[in-house]
């Protein structure tokens, strides 16, 4: 893996020097670098730079948009492998998924190439009523101001490509808050932004990677001079930045606690496989990891039997490990935490079938079997974001569903039954942004309008969708000509 340039790109400023920040390989506490952190003064200077920026960039062409998100796209493909290797290190995700990460990115990036081209309006009929016969109208979309973006750890590339590339595709300059855990792939897909722009031309400063205090990047929150704020993390912090964010359009992504409602005549080996999958891969840090599974009481004995044999089987691996299907947590405080949920879960009433030891961030899968909705237990009503699962029985259909959707979150919920009746009733029954038929809620492609309701957030992201959000409908209204003097 190459060194990275850990300096601040401020204002086409380089800044090498101030208070940094150590960031380490997530597995073995190997120091990776020392990141500089911008102080308030240093946010400022983005943010009056990232107006300019925009100003400018807010004329360009289609043409050199698309062309901008091709090089990003193509130098992202070109360094796949050192970008894996980094995310493998710096947030501990196992290689194969990392690997997965940066072609999701490289697609994203193409994706925003096509949609720049898109961005188009429609011409209105005016003339129905008598009054408003002599006019026309149309309306187009035009970027809405500078954006400011806070995106979490676990998808340190591609979560941060789904802020950024809608943004260079509809015009807009973006200052970007990294995770303080992980702000290398940040870093590194900034300076490869630098390079493709002035490649093809583009204005100084369109992305700004901004690492900083969560203080400093409160009061950027609050500074009108950012038009859209987009934020994906936890709902807490979410809704708080939002209560400051003045009169910004606000995107929250907030994640959640996924279920799975499993039907006799749908456990089949695809669906175990993709539960598995679904529940413990990168540890179980995904906002739409499978963390609540309904099973209908014919076969919850075969399933959990199954999942607990396969829990024990797979442990946390060097993410370097092209076998590894979790790692290492993202630190000792959340693999902490985790073990202290499961321990109050199993003081409740819930039974430990597997798992659940930790060693440092290091956490076993850990399968829960509980009697009933498990309500009170943080296991079930709160996002987990590690490796456990709750497996709990139903009798009917509509007991599974009505589980199922006994949440304050809605971000995604996955279904398996070949009941094209059942179907129809969990679509209309829960109260999620996406509704999987025959898999997990962990399934995303990139082109997805992509979010979640109640305390899973609003607003969408998937390009296409996070371009409507980061663009406002400008309306044009054309008066024929009079006749007379």
């Amino acid at each position: 893996m190459r060194n990275i340039d850990t300096a601040l790109y401020v204002a086409s400023e380089k800044i090498t020097t101030g208070p940094t920040s150590r960031i380490t390989e997530k597995w073995n506490g190997a120091t990776l670098a020392d990141v500089v952190l911008a102080d308030d003064a240093i946010a400022g200077r983005a943010m009056a730079a990232s107006v300019t920026a925009f100003e400018k960039f807010r004329a360009s062409s289609t043409y050199l948009r698309k062309q901008l998100l091709l090089s990003v796209s193509r130098a992202i493909e070109a360094d796949a492998a050192n970008l894996a290797e980094l995310l493998a290190k710096e947030c501990g995700k196992p290689i194969t998924q990392a690997k997965a990460e940066i072609a999701r990115a490289v697609a994203t990036f193409e994706l925003a190439a096509e949609e720049a081209t898109r961005i188009g309006g429609e011409v209105m009929a005016l003339d129905v009523t008598k009054p408003s016969e002599p006019y026309r109208g149309e309306w187009f979309r035009v970027p809405a101001g500078p954006v400011l973006g806070i995106s979490p750890f676990n998808f340190p590339l591609n979560l941060v490509a789904h802020k950024v590339a809608p943004a260079l595709a509809c015009g807009c300059s973006i200052v970007l808050k990294p995770p303080p855990q992980a702000p290398l792939s940040s870093l590194a897909l900034g300076a490869i932004i630098r390079d493709a722009a002035k490649k093809v031309g583009a204005p100084d400063n369109v992305l700004q990677v901004v690492p900083c205090s969560n203080e400093t990047a409160e009061h950027m929150v609050k500074d009108d001079r950012f038009k859209v704020l987009s934020f994906t993390g936890s709902d807490r912090v979410g809704w708080h930045l939002k209560s400051i964010a003045g009169k910004k359009r606000t995107l929250l992504e907030l994640g959640g606690n996924a279920a799975v409602v499993l039907h006799d005549d749908g456990f089949t080996n695809f669906a175990f496989d993709r539960i598995f999958a679904g529940s413990f891969g990168y540890a179980g840090q995904v906002c739409i990891k499978v963390q609540r599974i309904y099973v209908h009481n014919t076969i919850i004995a075969d399933f959990t039997v199954k999942m607990a044999e396969r829990a024990r089987a797979t442990k946390p691996l060097d993410p370097m490990d092209e076998h590894a299907v979790l790692s290492c947590m993202i630190d000792e405080a959340n693999a902490k935490r985790v073990e202290e949920w499961i321990g109050e879960a199993v003081t409740a009433g819930a039974k430990l079938v597997a798992g659940g030891t930790r060693d440092g961030a290091k956490m076993m899968p850990a399968v829960l079997r509980i009697d009933g909705a498990g309500k009170g237990m943080k296991v079930v009503e709160q996002e987990i974001f590690g490796p456990v699962v709750t497996i709990h029985g139903y009798d009917s259909w509509e007991e599974g569903v009505r589980m199922a959707a006994d949440t304050r979150f809605g971000l995604q919920a996955g279904i398996f039954t070949d009941s094209h009746a059942r179907i129809r009733h969990a679509i209309g029954a829960l109260d999620v942004g996406g509704v999987i038929v025959g898999d997990v809620p962990t399934f995303r492609v990139d082109v997805m309008p992509y979010g979640g309701v109640r305390d899973s957030g609003f607003g969408r992201e998937g390009v296409r969708f996070a371009i409507d959000e980061m663009t406002e409908k400008k309306l044009v209204v054309y008066r024929d000509a009079h006749p007379g003097p």
